[in-house]
C-alpha cells in the first residue's frame, strides 16, 4: 500500500507547492501596483474613456430595432473587449520580466517552474476584476442596466473572469516568445484588434459581408458578448439561428477550455526552454 500511496502523496505535495508558489508570485505582482500607481490610474482613466467615447460617439449613430438601448447593447461588448485586450498587457509584462532577468532569478529559486506563469495569470485575474468593476460603474453612469437575476449577473461576471484567465495564458505564451517589449506590444494588439472588431461587440454580425459573418459569429469575443447580453437581459438584435446564437455561454466555456489547454502547456514548455 505504501508503494502505491507514495507517488500519490508526492503528486499531491507537488501540486500544493505549485499552487503556493503561484500565489506568492501573484502577490509579488500585486504589490507592484501600489508602488507604480500610474499603471492603475491610467488603466482606470482608459476604461472610463472607452465607455464614454463609445457610448456617446456611437450611441446615436447605430439605432437598434424596436428602440432598444445601444448603450445596453454596447456595454457587454466593452467588457469582453477589455478582458480580451488583457492578453496584450500580459504579453508586455512577461517580455519585460524576461528582458530584465527576473525570470532568471525565479529559476534559481527552489520553486515550481509553473508558478511564475500561473502567478502571472492569477494576478491578471485579480487586476482585471478591478478594471471590470470600474467599467461597470462607468456603464451604469451612462445608462447600462442589468435586467436579469442576481444569479445571472454573477454568472456573466464569472464568464468574464474565466475568459480573462484564458486570455492571460495566450498573453503569457506571446510574451515569452517576443524579444522586446515593443514587439510584444505590436504582436498583442495586432492579434487582438481583429478579434474584437470582427465580432458582435459594436454591430450585429448580420450587417457584415456574408463571407465574414461566420468568423464574427464563432469568434470567442462574440460568444462571450452574446452570453453576457443574454444573461443580463441586454439587447442582442438580429440573433440568428445556429449553435453560436443559441448556446453562446456553452460555446464561450468551450473556447476557454481550448485556450487554456493549448496555450497553458505551450507557455510552460517555452518557459522551460528559457530555463535550460
Amino acid at each position: 500500500m505504501s508503494a502505491i500511496a507514495t507517488p500519490r502523496a508526492a503528486s499531491a505535495n507537488s501540486f500544493r507547492q505549485a499552487v503556493s508558489d503561484g500565489l506568492v508570485v501573484a502577490w509579488r505582482n500585486l504589490k507592484r501596483v501600489p508602488r507604480i500607481p500610474e499603471l492603475a490610474i491610467f488603466a482606470i482613466i482608459q476604461s472610463i474613456m472607452f465607455v464614454l467615447l463609445f457610448a456617446f460617439v456611437f450611441g446615436g449613430a447605430i439605432p437598434l430595432p424596436d428602440g432598444g438601448s445601444y448603450r445596453e447593447f454596447l456595454m457587454p461588448g466593452i467588457f469582453a473587449q477589455t478582458v480580451a485586450f488583457a492578453s496584450a498587457i500580459t504579453a508586455i509584462g512577461m517580455t519585460e520580466d524576461v528582458k530584465k532577468g527576473i525570470i532568471d532569478r525565479f529559476r534559481s529559486m527552489p520553486m515550481s517552474r509553473s508558478a511564475v506563469l500561473s502567478g502571472r495569470a492569477i494576478f491578471d485575474l485579480v487586476y482585471q476584476s478591478f478594471i471590470v468593476l470600474v467599467l461597470m460603474i462607468s456603464g451604469f453612469a451612462v445608462g447600462w442596466r442589468v435586467h436579469g437575476t442576481v444569479l445571472e449577473f454573477f454568472a456573466g461576471v464569472g464568464l468574464l473572469l474565466l475568459f480573462t484567465f484564458a486570455m492571460s495564458w495566450v498573453g503569457i505564451w506571446m510574451g515569452l516568445y517576443m524579444k522586446t517589449v515593443e514587439t510584444a506590444q505590436q504582436m498583442g494588439f495586432t492579434i487582438i484588434f481583429p478579434l474584437t472588431f470582427v465580432s458582435n461587440v459594436f454591430v450585429p454580425p448580420e450587417t457584415m459581408p456574408s463571407w465574414l459573418q461566420p468568423v464574427a459569429k464563432w469568434n470567442p469575443v462574440s460568444t462571450l458578448t452574446a452570453a453576457t447580453r443574454d444573461l443580463w437581459g441586454n439587447p442582442n438584435p438580429y440573433a440568428s439561428q445556429g449553435f453560436p446564437a443559441e448556446h453562446p455561454a456553452l460555446l464561450t466555456i468551450i473556447w476557454i477550455v481550448i485556450m487554456v489547454a493549448i496555450f497553458g502547456p505551450l507557455g510552460v514548455r517555452k518557459y522551460r526552454s528559457l530555463s535550460n
